[in-house]
């Protein structure tokens, strides 16, 4: 036997997909942080504990402290030749 496609099927068949496209959507946003959560801590774990900052002291909350850099600038003088471009009108 040979079926035709009807209109009502068709449109029937798009808005199934629509619906699972945003719901799907919707499901991704909720569950998505906890999953980033859940990823970050395992690898945590199996990195034993190296992404923590161990080297710092504990601050007292409120309290500001401002790491100055040193002003250490090094530069190669030999990085080729300068050209000055003008421009021809």
């Amino acid at each position: 036997m040979l079926q035709f496609a009807s209109a009502t099927g068709l449109i029937r068949t798009i808005l199934i997909i629509l619906l699972i496209y945003y719901s799907f959507k919707v499901v991704s946003r909720l569950f998505a942080p906890l999953l980033m959560k859940y990823v970050a801590k395992k690898a945590d774990q199996h990195f034993g504990g190296q992404f923590q900052k161990q080297n710092e002291p504990q601050q007292k909350e409120g309290e500001v402290t401002i790491d100055k850099v040193p002003n250490t600038k090094s530069s190669n003088k030999n990085v080729g030749d300068y050209i000055d471009y003008e421009e021809i009108d």
